[in-house]
């Protein structure tokens, strides 16, 4: 079944990987590396794509979840990339993902006389025309009992009016995954848990990575013409293993979010709100708010970037300034950090650093791209496969990603109009399916369709009623999750939708993922014990102080991936 990554597809997977020539290898699977694989898989090149984790794991399951133009990006007078942007939510919204992303309004507060409505009026004008066609509606202007209607939970000092607007938003780890599966359905060999530990050469130029698979510990060689480095923030990592100078060095900066239980924040819309630094967003998610972000260096551990309680106190105090009634640390349900990929500049701030991507061939055979937001993947996708022309052969046809829609949006409107005949035939409430359409779109069949012969599948998570059982089984034998990990923080949000993180549904989910991928009772409670140390450590790194004492806290968890080589020292 094309796209899908089981456990019969992971094996085969590693069987092509050594013994094939491929013209493109992606190291990283994160939303830039798994558009990089789809667009050259569409282009009608062979593919491989190698992740040291797992889908998503780093920054494309820890972003604020939206497809944005970047209305602060505006005032920097970065009109490119808003335009780019913008575009690029539009063809998300209507033909590439309409199951996965959706509009979301936010309400900008004005807080200035004059100057302030005239001035956003005219940079949310600028937003809502530049990206061409738009399926959102446009900017509407409140005064302040209208702009407190739509929010009551904002204190009535806190503004004198405001605007609202609208965007676009996504479960950013579903949607890295479905990237990838796409890539997969459409030839691509798509392998997390593999780790990319050195370069093959061939005289001068790069010739293909050796690999080694974190779960047995295996290595093997794989060929191809060119590779391109699509690890984010591992970038520089990857550049000194390679043994080739980097064009262009890569700084992690910190964002922190904190999520919240819906009904503490009574609005009808998402925030905005002015920092003296930056912007905060509060953004609806399901039944939660979430509320971030931060924006500061991070020179530590590069897997697990740490929350403090400095970062959960700022985003407090700055979200209390506007609310009413303020939120508490014990209104929190889930807390994460990730970091951003951002081109080192000479300016010393990371709120002012670059989001625009750079891409270059670092050496013959090898490409690197970093920067940019995850909104604009797909360009950045198509600039790298651009970037590996040169040492293809052949001609290299043109990026085509703009015209093919990710699995699941083929159909995805139909069924949306046949919720009621679904929810009968399967004897599921018709909201409980439009939770699953908007997660799996027309693949929904297929989930459903691995509890035709086990009923009880249909029934929630007995900790995590939001989801059902037959979706962590479908996480396990379609979408790549290997590791309790994989399930509770990126296949679901559990681990940050849920007070317990996860801990309290971690038996069951390791029963249901043991009944796929064939686990002892040892590894079962093996899988329970990492998950259960991983979620201690994080919540005791969110007790300390500063980066440092957090970042000890949280590396003192063990790794789900038991043969994970930590990244080459940096001599």
């Amino acid at each position: 079944m094309g796209g899908r990554l089981g456990t019969e597809e992971r094996a085969e997977a590693w069987r092509r990987l050594g013994s094939e020539t491929f013209d493109l290898v992606v190291i990283g699977g994160g939303v830039v590396g798994a558009g990089t694989a789809l667009d050259a898989a569409t282009r009608g090149l062979r593919v491989a794509l190698v992740e040291a984790r797992d889908l998503a794991s780093g920054t494309s399951s820890r972003s604020s979840k939206l497809f944005h133009g970047g209305l602060r990006y505006l005032e920097q007078l970065e009109f490119g990339l808003v335009r780019e942007a913008l575009r690029e939510r539009e063809l998300m919204l209507t033909r590439l993902a309409p199951h996965l992303v959706k509009p979301v309004s936010f309400l900008y507060p004005l807080t200035h006389r004059l100057w302030e409505r005239p001035y956003t009026a005219a940079g949310l004008f600028l937003y809502d025309t530049m990206g061409g066609a738009r399926s959102v509606p446009g900017q509407k202007h409140l005064s302040r009992a209208g702009a407190m209607r739509m929010v009551p939970a904002l204190k009535r000092s806190s503004l004198i009016g405001g605007i609202r607007y609208y965007d676009a938003q996504s479960d950013d780890a579903r949607h890295t995954m479905t990237v990838a599966r796409t890539a997969a359905h459409y030839g691509a060999v798509i392998r997390t848990s593999t780790q990319v530990v050195g370069f093959t050469r061939e005289a001068d130029r790069v010739s293909g990575v050796r690999v080694h698979d974190v779960e047995n510990g295996e290595e093997l060689e794989i060929q191809a013409n060119a590779v391109i480095n699509c690890t984010g923030v591992w970038t520089d990592e990857l550049q000194r293993l390679s043994g080739s100078r980097g064009r262009f060095r890569v700084r992690a900066s910190k964002g922190v979010h904190i999520v919240v239980p819906r009904d503490r924040i009574v609005s009808e819309s998402g925030l905005i709100l002015r920092t003296e630094k930056s912007v905060l967003f509060v953004i609806p998610w399901r039944n939660h708010w979430i509320v971030g972000t931060t924006d500061t260096d991070w020179n530590l551990d590069l897997a697990h970037p740490a929350a403090t309680k400095h970062d959960i106190d700022y985003l407090l105090e700055h979200v209390n300034k506007a609310l009413a009634t303020p939120l508490t640390h014990d209104d929190i349900e889930g807390v994460y950090a990730g970091l951003r990929p951002l081109l080192a500049g000479e300016s010393e701030e990371t709120s002012k650093l670059s989001r625009e991507h750079a891409v270059a061939r670092v050496a013959p055979g090898l490409v690197a791209i970093a920067g940019g937001k995850y909104t604009t993947y797909r360009v950045m996708a198509a600039d790298a496969v651009d970037a590996a022309s040169a040492d293809l052969p052949g001609r290299l046809q043109p990026s085509i990603t703009d015209k093919v829609p990710l699995l699941g949006a083929d159909g995805y409107h139909a069924l949306v109009n046949q919720v009621d005949q679904l929810g009968a035939r399967h004897g599921l409430h018709p909201y409980r399916v439009r939770h699953l359409l908007d997660r799996y779109g027309s693949l929904v069949h297929e989930v459903l369709a691995l509890a035709e012969d086990r009923p009880e599948l249909l029934r929630p998570l007995t900790a995590a009623p939001d989801y059902l059982q037959v979706e962590v089984v479908y996480a396990t034998s379609h979408e790549g999750a290997l590791h309790i990990e994989d399930t509770l923080a990126r296949r679901t949000r559990i681990s940050i939708e849920y007070p317990h993180r996860g801990v309290d549904c971690a038996a069951q989910v390791a029963e249901l993922m043991g009944s796929v991928l064939g686990w002892d009772e040892e590894t079962v409670q093996r899988e329970i014990s990492v998950y259960d140390a991983r979620v201690k450590a994080e919540r005791d790194s969110q007790t300390e102080p500063d980066d440092l004492s957090a970042d000890a806290r949280r590396s003192a968890a063990p790794e789900a991936r038991p043969e994970l080589l930590e990244p080459s020292p940096t001599t």
